[in-house]
Order: C-alpha cells, then sequence, then structure tokens
C-alpha cells in the first residue's frame, strides 16, 4: 500500500484569485473557492492556500501544458496572458519551442510545442516538470507506487499507473533550497491506512522530518531526498 497523491498545493497571496486563472487556463471545474476538481485523468486536486511568504526562487514543480497544433499552442498562451498571466525569460533562447510563462503570482508553467514526443499519450497537463536527483524520482516511485518511465542521464520520470501527467526530474545540476516551497505535494495515506504509519514508512525511504512552525495543524511535513517539502494529511483529510 502505498501514498496517494491527492492534491498539489500552492501557497498563494490571493487563493480564490489564483484559483480562478488556473480554472480558466485548464478549465477544471472549482470545488469549493480554493479548490479546483480535473476533468480528465489528471487524479489529484489543485488547492491554493493562503500565505504572505514572500516567493524566493523558481519552483520545485512547474506544469508543462501541450498543444495539438501551433495555434493550439497560441491559444492557450492567448488565454493565459488575458487571465493575467506574462511572459517570462527563464534564458530559453528566441529558438526554443516552448512558450514559458508566469501566473499571477509569478508560478512558472511552459506551453510545449505540438509534436513533443516525450509527452505525446499525456492530456493538456503533460507532465508536473520538477528539479530534483535521480534519488528523488526513485524516491517518489516508492512512494506512489508509480512505476518509472524515463531514468537516463540522471533524468527520472513517473506516471501513475491510470495515466495523467508524468512527473519528471531534471538531474543535476539542482537548485539550492532558498526558502518554505510554495508549491507542493499533498499526500494522504493509503485506503484504510493510518498516518503515522505511512510517516514512518516514507522516512524509511529516505524523507526527513520538516518543522515548520504552527500553521499546518493535523499535517506532518516532511522533505523528498532533495530536501523538497510536502505534506502528510490525516486519515479522511483528503
Amino acid at each position: 500500500m502505498t501514498s496517494q497523491l491527492v492534491a498539489l498545493c500552492f501557497d498563494a497571496y490571493d487563493p480564490p484569485g489564483l484559483a480562478d486563472f488556473w480554472a480558466g487556463v485548464l478549465g477544471w471545474e472549482p470545488a469549493g473557492d480554493t479548490t479546483l476538481r480535473p476533468h480528465d485523468d489528471t487524479g489529484f486536486r489543485l488547492r491554493f492556500r493562503p500565505s504572505a511568504q514572500p516567493r524566493t526562487g523558481p519552483n520545485q514543480f512547474h506544469f508543462d501544458l501541450t498543444s495539438t497544433s501551433l495555434e493550439d499552442q497560441q491559444r492557450t498562451v492567448e488565454r493565459a496572458l488575458a487571465l493575467g498571466a506574462r511572459h517570462l525569460d527563464v534564458g530559453q533562447g528566441p529558438e526554443a519551442q516552448q512558450i514559458v510563462l508566469a501566473d499571477p503570482e509569478g508560478n512558472e508553467f511552459c506551453v510545449i510545442e505540438p509534436d513533443n514526443k516525450f509527452l505525446a499519450e499525456c492530456g493538456f497537463i503533460g507532465a508536473l516538470s520538477g528539479d530534483g536527483s535521480r534519488a528523488t524520482g526513485y524516491f517518489w516511485s516508492e512512494a506512489l507506487g508509480w512505476p518509472l518511465v524515463w531514468d537516463q542521464d540522471e533524468e527520472t520520470a513517473i506516471r501513475a499507473p491510470y495515466g495523467g501527467p508524468k512527473v519528471t526530474w531534471g538531474g543535476p545540476p539542482l537548485r539550492p533550497n532558498t526558502g518554505r516551497e510554495r508549491v507542493r505535494f499533498d499526500l494522504a495515506p493509503p485506503a484504510g491506512g493510518d498516518q503515522r504509519a505511512e510517516v514512518e514508512r516514507l522516512l524509511a525511504l529516505g524523507a526527513t522530518r520538516v518543522d515548520i512552525g504552527p500553521g499546518e495543524a493535523g499535517r506532518v511535513v516532511l522533505a523528498d531526498p532533495d530536501g523538497h517539502e510536502f505534506c502528510v494529511l490525516p486519515a479522511g483529510d483528503a
């Protein structure tokens, strides 16, 4: 039995506003003011939690959104810009085929060119592209029970057995941790499982405990082998 990835959680200055932005980009259904529910096989929700903490660097994860044609790619970009996104220069250069944007709170995401073979079988959210080592890719494969679908040149990727986006780690060089993660996983214990037992299993796989002070009542905050934070929710709090 393994953890369930129930949500990708964003810290936000304006959670309802950021939820509205991503609902407009993705076409997902609201499940309350600050949670979005997928309409496809993505398998996890988006949650937006209030936080006044400033951004201290790029997020660990960003979305890679797929396109079916150059026109479709441009439509996605135009829709995002109209909702409040902006273009972002991350050193991609003029020859890059993907278009890099930031949402209204600076969270990076890419709109990928059509005919990208790595994401060919994926839906609109093709990948959660992450900064991380091969060891962390292996950790998350064991933590979630998702098989590796890429393991080459220190780069790894996993994908749920039911489909949905790939989760990727780009390998070295890794960015230094510069503060608390503003985008992170929310996990739930396996069905019928116990939070404490699941935390112990994750620690045995290589996670570490993180002390972030008050404000996460009932949640256990851990870090993966690269030091990136995630939360284990109480049983029944998914």
